[in-house]
């Protein structure tokens, strides 16, 4: 079996090589599939389940717990007041927190009461607090004023930076389609939506597009002059370049991926770090989502942007004549 070193060198030189660029009408199609489904699922699953800090709610924090089993909890507050659903994680080694919906002052004494019991603790130990809704809101709004900001800001310095607008649509729409599947995933699968979750969001955007900026370079670097050459067309050389980065690209997304995969399954899942797991399970989706938009969203939508200008048709005409007479001396 060949190495993966070979295998990296085989695409930057062009032995090995996939269609990317070719095949672009079959990748937009499931980009297209997986956006709706993304927008889709969460709405019939009955929408984004959001957390106490975007729809208000009581919590409890219970610290120098005997035990940190979350069952206990659940059915503490199942007992002390019937019928109320509770969120029940780990968020330190000794530490538990409960979030329920808004309690009366009854309901809430009783359910101290029964959490005091459940993990043998005194009432010194037991916090309980009403998170209303206003404070999700304004993250909420200041996110959406962030991402807004954002968005025009890396539109216009990666237009100055490419020195072509198209690379920065292309490169924005690959953006959204990160966003959207990573948010799609994270609605269908019935996570908490916390502002840890919202930071995690808006922490795949630099990542997403350091991706794509990794590949528009290389692009950008094979067709430059691209109008004098007949060694291949534009769209070839777009595919080259997606090839040739293609090892880096799965290199980069590996190590990003790893330590959040880590924090993900054995830090957050195994330990019930409620915090760390909203934030890693975002990136974790993201990072992958945007390593693959980047190969079949946004690249194959540059190539589409420009290979119709007037100057490429132009020239993949004289590479389609030089090809012709070279099978004619061959023939």
């Amino acid at each position: 079996m060949k190495s993966f070193a070979t295998f990296g060198n085989e695409l930057y030189t062009g032995e090995r090589s996939y269609e990317f660029i070719g095949m672009r009408k079959i990748w937009f199609s499931i980009a297209g599939v997986a956006v709706l489904l993304s927008i889709l699922l969460p709405v019939l699953s009955g929408g984004f389940n959001f957390g106490i800090e975007f729809r208000g709610g009581s919590q409890f924090t219970i610290s120098e717990v005997s035990h940190t089993d979350v069952a206990t909890g659940q059915k503490a507050v199942e007992e002390a007041a019937p019928g109320t659903a509770a969120v029940v994680t780990n968020i330190a080694s000794n530490t538990m927190q409960v979030q329920t919906d808004k309690l009366s002052d009854d309901q809430t004494l009783k359910v101290k009461d029964a959490l005091k019991t459940a993990y043998g603790v005194t009432e010194d130990h037991i916090t309980s607090t009403f998170v209303g809704p206003t404070w999700g809101q304004d993250v909420s709004r200041q996110a959406v004023i962030g991402f807004l900001v954002f968005v025009l800001l890396a539109t216009v310095l990666m237009a100055l930076y490419f020195r072509t607008w198209r690379m920065s649509i292309a490169a924005i729409v690959g953006l959204l389609v990160v966003m959207v599947v990573t948010a799609g995933i994270y609605g269908a699968s019935g996570f908490e939506v916390t502002p840890s979750a919202i930071i995690g969001f808006l922490t795949i955007l630099s990542y997403s597009l350091y991706d794509t900026v990794v590949v528009f370079d290389k692009i950008r670097e094979n067709t430059t002059d691209i109008d004098k050459s007949v060694r291949r067309t534009f769209a070839e050389e777009v595919n080259l370049a997606v090839n040739q980065t293609l090892v880096r690209s799965i290199n980069t997304m590996m190590v990003a991926v790893l330590p959040v995969g880590s924090i993900l399954f054995i830090g957050a899942l195994l330990l019930g770090a409620g915090t760390l797991r909203d934030l890693s399970l975002a990136l974790f989706i993201g990072i992958i989502v945007s390593t693959f938009s980047t190969i079949f969203v946004a690249a194959p939508l540059y190539a589409w942007l420009r290979e119709h200008e007037p100057e490429l048709v132009k020239q993949a005409k004289k590479v389609a004549q030089r090809r012709a007479n070279e099978m004619v001396d061959a023939g």
